[in-house]
């Protein structure tokens, strides 16, 4: 029999958000190696790991993380108040923060990993797969309070998992290449082991029944090695969802933060009220994870287990209007409006490529343009 896997306690529809920030060179915009020198500066006095501030994989990267937020504004602050401490240490190494999926021309093997034993054995089993996550993303995550909530709208969160995609993808470019993908990150991070789609369970012992083979054959010796692009955070009491490619300001961040947040809520309040959630099969979400990986806001998505499909800058506007009250109850309605911000400026692998266009396809121009859009806050 599997053993029992505890889901922690949370409060309905909390929101964290966790976001990678990769550390450039202020002059060449290539990725500067100097995470463990800010981690350093950052370390609370006797010890123990900064409550906003962490480590990551790779040495170009650190990652700020809120607390455990009630409204999206409260987490868009926490945000903030991390980078400005962050640049006191930053600006005199003349390292600028810079966000997307990918770096546009970085090459991943001048790249340095942490050295910590649970990265040295993520790259000595995954080998050259392994070496090559250079990319960036957002988490998100909700607090549901009771656990029997948990898969249904997992299944549900599933059947919208092309538009967050196609809204956040920010990874055109790989090792000084365009990929020709909107996407690249969300193609490339699945190779990792158990990384991916999640499996639609329908029962919690089915979950538990999948941890306990994964750990019994070897594949991870805890639950957070379990890499989905969207799972339940048995920690925290939520619902993580690690869709998004990294977005390059704060504004974009907190409108997918709000999206997340409202459709969680949406579809708890559905639960509350005795409806069936949208399901959908897996070789449609599989689809659309592919499609919106590759076209971006030009994909055409499958909308339900119909299989009735829509350009995704069609069916937006529905799901926006759809979420709105939900937006007003939870007070996120003008960071969810910023959705309408990214479908008429672009999404981020848009507008890299249009400034890549303009500077003759220098993509220095394009980290310039990525480094520009985080000191703004917004998209430029």
């Amino acid at each position: 029999m599997a053993a029992a896997l505890e889901f922690g306690r949370s409060a309905r529809s909390t929101v964290g958000i966790e976001w990678e920030l990769a550390l450039v060179d202020k002059d060449s915009g290539d990725l500067r190696q100097v995470a463990q020198t800010i981690l350093d500066a950052v370390t609370p006095e006797g010890g123990g790991q900064h409550p906003h501030i962490r480590q990551e994989l790779l040495l170009n990267t650190v990652e700020i993380v809120t607390g455990v937020c009630n409204t999206i504004a409260e987490a868009g602050k926490d945000l903030t108040l991390s980078i400005e401490q962050l640049r006191e240490l930053t600006d005199p190494l003349r390292v600028e923060f810079m966000c997307a999926g990918t770096h546009p021309f970085a090459r991943w093997t001048n790249q340095k990993v942490t050295d910590k034993q649970r990265y040295a054995t993520l790259i000595d089993r995954t080998q050259w797969w392994g070496r090559q996550m250079l990319i960036y993303g957002i988490h998100v995550h909700v607090g549901i309070e009771e656990r029997r909530k948990v898969l249904p709208i997992m299944r549900a969160m599933m059947t919208y998992f092309g538009h967050f995609q196609s809204l956040s993808a920010s990874s055109p470019f790989w090792g000084g290449k365009d990929t020709s993908y909107a996407s690249n990150r969300a193609l490339m991070f699945q190779q990792l082991p158990t990384a991916g789609l999640p499996f639609q369970f329908d029962e919690w012992s089915q979950l538990e029944a999948y941890v306990d083979d994964m750990l019994k054959v070897g594949v991870i010796d805890q639950f957070d090695e379990v890499r989905w692009d969207l799972r339940p955070s048995l920690r925290y009491g939520t619902i993580e969802t690690r869709i998004a490619d990294g977005s390059s300001n704060i504004t974009e961040v907190l409108a997918l933060a709000a999206l997340t947040q409202c459709l969680v809520e949406y579809f708890s309040t559905m639960l509350d009220e005795g409806k069936e959630l949208p399901t959908m099969q897996s070789w449609f979400i599989q689809e659309n994870k592919w499609r919106s990986a590759r076209y971006g806001m030009d994909a055409i998505l499958i909308l339900n287990n119909a299989g009735d499909e829509a350009l995704i800058t069609d069916d937006l506007p529905r799901l926006l209007t759809m979420l709105e009250p939900t937006a007003e109850r939870l007070g996120c309605l003008e960071e969810l409006r910023h959705i309408d911000t990214i479908m008429r400026k672009g999404a981020s692998y848009q507008r890299q490529r249009a400034v890549a266009r303009r500077h003759g396809g220098d993509l220095g121009a394009v980290v310039d343009h990525l480094v520009r859009e985080m000191r703004a806050g917004k998209p430029l």
